[in-house]
């Protein structure tokens, strides 16, 4: 295939597209499918686990990366990797379903979280509310909080997906990688991940299997972002 683009949505299958970022210094940021069953368009939710966590081995790789997956999947992936994460952060919702959170590893690099401030808990708090006067923020704690995206809001949006990660969620993970790294998200999905990386003035690349999720990746960046140039 020709050169890779930066900041650019392909249409194609991320195992072979990701041996053609060679040259390239980048970090994989993404919200895999999670192998549970979701009904993807040209995409098989329910891969033997050997298989699954073996693709996501292979378009890992030894790359710097932030997976956001459940908490047994990133033991999994894990082992499967042979490497630990740095850092972990939970993203924590309310939810009717059995499980309420899950895990942002990062794997080859440690999360700044100096990038990005909080509001602060106990407002009551004397010394809380002298730091709010001298106008300074409340660190990025190890855990993130915010709702999913459900189906009353993806329609609004206009987004057809069935699993559209919160841009604050993405968001908070941007920021917090360094800023040399080009964004690549090889399961790119509805394009969160590429919103969060252009509102950011981040270089990034995305990665989508299904040619109607591309065309909407590139319509919420188009919509989405500011138009201003990325430099």
């Amino acid at each position: 295939m020709d050169a890779v683009q930066l900041d650019n949505v392909y249409n194609g299958d991320s195992q072979s597209f990701m041996q053609n970022l060679n040259g390239i210094k980048f970090c994989v940021v993404t919200d895999p499918p999670y192998n549970v069953g979701y009904h993807y368009n040209e995409y098989s939710d329910n891969l033997d686990e050997y298989d699954y966590l073996s693709l996501l081995r292979f378009i890992i790789g030894k790359n710097p990366a932030v997976i956001i997956h459940y908490s047994e999947s990133i033991n999994k992936l894990s082992i499967a990797l042979n490497r630990a994460p740095e850092r972990c952060v939970s993203w924590v919702y309310n939810s009717n379903t059995p499980r309420q959170h899950r895990e942002i590893a990062f794997y080859g690099i440690k999360p700044d979280f100096s990038k990005v401030s909080q509001p602060y808990k106990n407002l009551n708090d004397k010394r809380i509310q002298e730091r709010i006067a001298m106008g300074k923020t409340c660190k990025m704690y190890d855990w993130i909080e915010e709702d999913q995206i459900k189906n009353v809001e993806k329609e609004k949006m206009q987004i057809d997906h069935p699993c559209v990660i919160p841009y604050k969620v993405m968001d908070i993970i941007v920021k917090m990688i360094p800023e040399e790294l080009v964004i690549v998200d090889p399961f790119c999905g509805s394009g969160t991940t590429l919103v969060a990386a252009k509102n950011n003035k981040r270089h990034f690349i995305g990665i989508e299997k299904n040619k109607d999720y591309c065309d909407l990746a590139r319509r919420r960046i188009e919509e989405e972002t500011s138009q201003l140039s990325l430099f």
